[in-house]
Formats: C-alpha cells, structure tokens, sequence
C-alpha cells in the first residue's frame, strides 16, 4: 500500500506534519518502538509507530531519525498522547533527512493502525501473487515450462519477501529463490527433510513446522499431479520421492488465503517435477531392454550392442566405451501389501546422485528399471585407463547412504528397510550377468544386517561375511549359543568380561603380549581368563579350528 492511502483513512487519526512530496511510498509493514536505535528489527518499507518515550531532549531527534531513514523505511508516526503535539525538533529532523512524518491523535491506539496496515499489506500481497501465480500456471500448462521451479520461488521472493528453496526426498537441493541466496547447509537440509519425511509418517497436519537453530521453517509437500489424484494411495508409496518446498517462516498463524497460494504454488513446481519424470522414460526403458537380455542369457553381442545405444543417451559427448557397474535396491514394509519396486526404482534415481548436485534435471546418466520388489540401476562410469581393471572405479557402498541415511530412516519408520548391494565395475557385455549377481549378493549381505538403511559392497564378497547371511536363523541361534551363552553366563555372575577378553584375543590373532597390553592386564592373567574360556565351552584357544569356530559365533551373534 501507498502512504498517501493512510491519509485517506479517516479512522486512522493521521497528521502529515512533513514529507508531501514522499508520499508515493510503499509500505510493506509496520512497526511499534520507544528504542533509541531499532535498527536491528527494521529490514525496509515499515511504518514506524512511536510514542516519543525515547526522547529526553532536543537533540535525540537527529539520531533517531538518522537511524531511520538508514534503515530505509517508508515513514514515522509520532504519537500524541505522551507530549501532545510533536516536537519541532522532530519535525525538521525528517525534513533533513526527506522522511514522511505523521501526527497520531492520542484518541487513536497504535494497536488499529497496526491491524488496518497489516490486513492491507498482506491482502494486495496475497492478490499480486495469486495473479502471477494464476498466470504462471496457465503459461505452464499450455506451453514450454516457464523457468522451472526457480522462476516460482523468485515469485515468492518478490511479491512475498519470503525465502524458499525445493529439495528432494533426501534434502539434495533443488532449486531456490533469488531472494534466498546460497543454498541451505546440507545439515540444515537433510535435517529439514528428515523432519518432514516423520511428519509425512505420522500423519501431522501440513504444513509441518520445524526450528533449526533460531530459524523456523514451515514445509510443503510437492506431490506428482499424477500421484496426488489418488488421495486414497498408501502415503508409504509416494512419501520416499515427493519434493518438498521449504519457506523460512512460520506458517502456523497464516491466513487459509496465504496457505492456499502456497498450495497452489506446490502444485506448479509438480508440473515440472513431472515433466523430470517423463524426461526419465527413455532412460529407464533402455535399462529395462539391457536387463531383460542379461537375465534371459542373451548373447553378448546382442547385450553390447544395446549398451552401445545407451551409452550416448547416458554419457553424450562421451568417446570411449564407458565402464558399467550395477546397483540392485529393494524396499520391503512389514506387513506386504505395497509393491517395492517403484519406491526402490525413484530412491535409486535419488540416491545415486552426489548429494551437493543441484537443479531438477540431476538423474540423465542414470537408468534404473523395476522388476517386482527389486530395482536395478545401470550406472555408466567413465573408461578407466588401462592400468586399471575398474575395480577402484566408481561408486562405494558404504558412501552412498553417507548423506541420505537420517532422512530414509525417517521415511521408512518403524515399518520399512532400504537394503542395497553394489557390483564391481565391468568394462564389457560378458561382465554385465556377473555384476548384477554380485550385486544382488551384496544387497543379501546387506539384509543381514541391523538398520532400517544398509548397504553392502562388492569388496565384501570376497570373505566369510558373504557366507554368514545365508547360514538359516536357527542354525545361527543354536551355534551360537553352544559357544557363547556359557560366557555370557559366566560374565553376568562374575563380572569377568570373557566376552571381551574372547575378541580381544581373536583380534590380535591369538597374541598373548599384544592382547594382554590392549585388555591393560598381566599376562598371567589373561591365561586364566582364557583358560576359564576353555573349561567353560570344551575349546581349545590353541587350535585354529576352536578360533575359527569362535570368530564365526561371535561375527553371527
């Protein structure tokens, strides 16, 4: 709103004492203060309501209103109650410095100015940008995409001061307002997105309110046109690949007028994320063709020459043959009933980025293809040089759930588990059938361990862990508590830390000096301790057979 439409509002008691020729500024809020320097609390465009309780002379005008007119503000309104008329001094303070200044009738309360700026303000705000907003998405939906979801964010930003970044799932960004700068800290984001993933869970009602720090940010679920009509879906089936759209500030007391403009903002950023998704249709049928020849024993030849179709569509400009490897992912819920899958098949799409990656179109060397409860992902790497095998190549097991853990744990709750496995690179056709089988052999491995997000690598393979996952529950409980529910017995009644002292020595490859100097003990008395051992379980430490047997029950319990 104008200055000038104060002056016209009868109801306000408003003087203009100074400033006619200002009287075209904007005012975009208000302020009530009685400091001596405010400066801290004012951004730009307030009305600044005083009632003169910081002057105790003449010469405190200057300052005052120096501050002001730093800090860019659109006009001052003195009270009257207090000294009755405004000081002079006051007066041609805001004459030096070409700032507008009002009178207040001490009949008028400082809280109805207050009310009438802040519902004009937030009401021709609101309308400017459900205007845009409108046009924007008839732009969008009948034509080329508009900027993508940049352009809306910096609608927000202009017509709202409000900051606001998209993310995915995984809290990988997006894209972000102009108004908002530097993308989010990647704690502060993968925090976000976690928060929203649990709330998601739970059921809270939207939007869910998080504080970081001191800053509060409200959230907004960005859900596929397509997947939203089905409101009936279980929420476990979208929740893990929806975007989200996070606004620094405290959606709790906004009007249902400002909460439906940001719905409808959510809504045009779908647009684009499903356009992102068709644009993943080429890819995701040239992984699909290449792993039904791998599965169904297809000649090498035929295999290579797919490959050859995808590698420029997965790597343009690409001039060698790349490397490949493959990474198998399953989603399961307790209890069934939702098809794995295609939540595993946009996770892998997620996952399989580097998480400081930004913008919407992150995923066009990667194609991932469904197959039931499974998702399987063709990555193609670079051609390694040729002192090297590509086994050193490309992704690590252990890296890829690094950035993206706390949040999937979240979506997945009490009820759901994210295991994946990851081949080896291979550099041909023939290798493809064998990277897909280490693959899904290391997402078994995965399996067998405790987490709601796991995964297991190639390198891990090569050793008895790959074994132990195969070993059925009951053998595994019954071997192990043969060896080991004696000590656990006996360190339980005694206090005598046999268990420790068992893997201490096992660790050290049977070392009495090594293992008594790392336990802090007497030699002597670590061959009591694993004399105790022996008696206790019928073994004999010295055999390697005996530590064998121990090492195993103790990797399995």
């Amino acid at each position: 709103m104008r200055l000038r439409a104060l002056l016209d509002t009868d109801a306000l008691g408003l003087r203009l004492l100074g400033g006619e020729d200002e009287l075209d500024r904007t005012v975009r809020g208000v302020m009530t203060t009685d400091l001596k320097d405010p400066s801290r609390y004012l951004s730009g465009g307030e009305l600044v309501l005083t009632g003169l309780a910081w002057r105790h002379d003449a010469a405190d005008s200057e300052p005052f209103v120096r501050i002001l007119a730093a800090a860019g503000v659109a006009a001052l309104a003195a009270g009257e109650a207090e000294l009755g008329d405004v000081p002079e001094d006051l007066v041609l303070a805001c004459v030096r410095h070409r700032l507008p200044l009002f009178a207040v009738h001490e009949s008028v309360a400082f809280a109805t100015i207050t009310e009438h700026v802040v519902r004009q303000v937030s009401g021709e705000r609101a309308g400017d940008l459900a205007a845009v907003v409108d046009r924007h998405r008839r732009m969008m939906t009948s034509g080329p995409a508009g900027g993508g979801p940049d352009v809306v964010l910096d609608l927000l930003g202009t017509d709202l001061d409000l900051r606001a970044w998209v993310l995915s799932p995984t809290g990988r960004p997006i894209a972000g307002s102009k108004l908002a700068g530097a993308a989010l800290p990647a704690d502060v984001s993968a925090k976000l997105a976690a928060e929203h993933l649990a709330a998601a869970r739970t059921g809270r009602r939207l939007p869910h309110r998080v504080l970081v720090g001191t800053t509060t940010y409200s959230l907004f679920p960005i859900r596929s046109s397509g997947r939203s009509a089905a409101a009936s879906r279980d929420v476990r089936e979208t929740v893990l690949s929806d975007w989200l759209l996070t606004v620094e500030a405290d959606a709790r007391d906004w009007p249902a007028e400002r909460l439906d403009l940001l719905q409808g903002v959510t809504q045009l950023i779908a647009v684009e994320r499903d356009r992102r998704d068709a644009a993943r249709t080429v890819r995701r049928r040239l992984a699909q063709e290449v792993l039904e020849l791998v599965q169904t024993g297809a000649a090498p030849a035929e295999i290579a020459a797919r490959l050859r179709v995808a590698a420029p569509v997965l790597l343009p400009g690409l001039g060698a043959a790349p490397h490949w490897q493959v990474v198998v992912a399953r989603v399961e819920w307790d209890g069934g009933g939702i098809e794995g899958g295609p939540v595993a098949q946009s996770l892998l799409e997620e996952i399989l980025v580097d998480p400081l990656t930004s913008g919407p179109e992150h995923s066009d060397r990667i194609a991932v293809a469904h197959t039931g409860e499974e998702a399987i992902a063709l990555v193609p790497l670079p051609a390694v040089s040729a002192e090297h095998d590509g086994s050193e190549a490309g992704i690590l097991a252990d890296a890829l759930l690094e950035a993206v853990r706390d949040p999937l744990t979240a979506g997945l709750n009490d009820d759901g588990r994210l295991t994946l496995g990851v081949s080896a690179a291979v550099h041909s056709a023939e290798g493809l059938r064998g990277a897909l089988e280490e693959a899904r052999h290391a997402r078994r491995v995965a399996a067998a361990r405790p987490g709601r997000v796991c995964a297991a690598g190639h390198q891990e393979l090569a050793s008895h862990v790959l074994l132990l996952p195969f070993v059925p529950d009951d053998v595994r409980r019954a071997f192990t508590a043969r060896l080991l529910d004696p000590l656990r017995d006996y360190d339980r009644r005694h206090r005598a830390e046999l268990i420790p002292t068992l893997e201490a020595f096992l660790d050290c490859d049977g070392s009495w000096t090594r293992c008594a100097t790392r336990l802090h003990l007497h030699v002597n008395t670590l061959r009591y301790r694993v004399g105790r051992i022996e008696q206790l379980t019928g073994r004999d430490l010295s055999r390697l057979e005996d530590k064998l047997d121990f090492f195993l029950a103790l990797r399995m319990s």
